[in-house]
């Protein structure tokens, strides 16, 4: 009887998950299903450039997968009953359907999350996913020249999207508001480039101002101050997918899966969390930011450690650390600022051509292990040890 792993989500850590795990696990043993909504893969790390009106190189699933033995199930995931070991989804035709795992992979991601700051649900935008993007590209592409945009966030996000937006259009008036200074985290050297690139661009900070509401012609701020906004682009951070907090996983406050060194739940040994759905511990006890540079090593570290569950073999090891932070500033500027293990910025920082240079191979390199799942690293599938599974079915039986 087959292993059934269910891998609900095919962002960077979905999808790595799943190709990892064809790699790792023979195909007579394993039936391992990919749960996405879309068909596509969507390059999360690029909205700010799909908002601008650059169009990005289409991945079909079915191609990326083929002959792996990943099976793909295009359909939105409604519920997971962590007692009865189902997982509830509707496909495109609204169809209904409960699907069985022995092991689930969630890795649902996140999405913009508004912080219930009054006014942002119904006037802005945002980039966290592809029909944000898309619906910013148009609403980009009917301003007139001198029309005022703001980004709100002063994050790696923000930071991108503006300088996105004002390369692709300096026609327009871009502004950031900064609940901090800008770029405050970063070394002195990498602050200073970052603030000479805002200047070449022409874009206008608001530094240590918080927001407290968004109208449609204008972003209202503490102090009775207010900034005009024809479009206002949210990116003040991520919230998590809450379907796990309806579950009986144990989860955090703001809904992530509290996990082990192995990505597996803490209270549900038979479902690991990775991505930003996760809870992850690094280095000095600080949790992994949300990001595709924490999604990614994370992902191997749950296919690593289910197959070596499966199979018998020695459960990894690896440290899960941070060596830099990428960011681009346009196309034809970049940031490379380079960080300790649990991410505090150091004096060294990469710039100009050559960081931009860099972060697109970065992102390039990404995409290409999602798309070429079997390829990069030998495969070395090892067969099930039935003892186990069945073993660890019992065990997660009784929990």
């Amino acid at each position: 009887m087959q292993h059934r792993i269910i891998v609900l989500g095919a962002g960077y850590a979905g999808a790595i998950a799943a190709g990892r795990l064809a790699k790792r696990l023979h195909h007579e043993d394993v039936a391992i299903t990919l749960v996405n909504a879309e068909p596509d893969f969507v390059e999360r790390v690029r909205m700010h450039q799909l908002a601008v009106g650059q169009e990005l190189k289409p991945r079909l699933f079915n191609d990326m997968f083929a002959g792996t033995g990943v099976v793909l199930k295009l359909a939105k995931v409604t519920g997971v009953d962590i007692d009865r070991r189902t997982v509830a989804v509707l496909d495109a035709d609204d169809g209904a359907e409960e699907l069985k795992y022995d092991t689930l992979v969630y890795a649902l991601g996140s999405g913009w999350n508004d912080q219930g700051v009054p006014g942002t649900a119904e006037h802005a935008y945002e980039i966290a996913g592809r029909p944000g993007a898309l619906r910013l590209r148009t609403r980009l592409a009917r301003l007139d020249a001198g029309q005022p945009v703001v980004v709100v966030g002063g994050g790696l996000t923000g930071l991108e999207a503006a300088t996105e937006i004002a390369e692709a259009r300096p026609d327009l008036d871009v502004a950031l508001v900064a609940r901090g200074g800008l770029g405050d985290w970063l070394s002195p050297k990498g602050c200073q480039h970052l603030r000479k690139v805002f200047d070449k661009l022409g874009i206008t900070v608001h530094e240590h101002t918080a927001v407290t509401g968004v109208e449609a012609d204008r972003v209202a701020t503490d102090g009775s101050k207010s900034v005009p906004s024809s479009v206002t682009v949210w990116t003040t951070g991520f919230a998590v997918h809450q379907i796990a907090k309806a579950t009986a996983l144990e989860v955090t406050g703001t809904g992530q899966i509290v996990v082990d060194g192995t990505m597996c739940s803490v209270s549900h040994p038979d479902v690991y969390a990775i991505g930003d759905a996760a809870m992850v511990m690094g280095p000095g006890d600080k949790p992994l930011r949300m990001s595709c540079a924490s999604g990614i090593p994370i992902a191997w570290q749950a296919a690593d450690s289910i197959a070596a569950r499966l199979t018998g073999g020695k459960l990894p090891n690896a440290p899960l650390r941070y060596f830099n932070q990428c960011i681009s500033l346009g196309r034809r500027e970049g940031l490379i600022q380079y960080v300790t293990a649990d991410d505090r910025a150091v004096r060294a920082a990469l710039t100009g051509r050559i960081a931009a240079l860099y972060k697109e191979l970065v992102c390039k390199g990404a995409a290409w292990g999602v798309a070429n799942p079997t390829l990069g690293m030998p495969i070395r599938r090892r067969r099930v040890v039935q003892e186990r599974a069945q073993a660890g079915s019992a065990v997660r039986a009784q929990v």
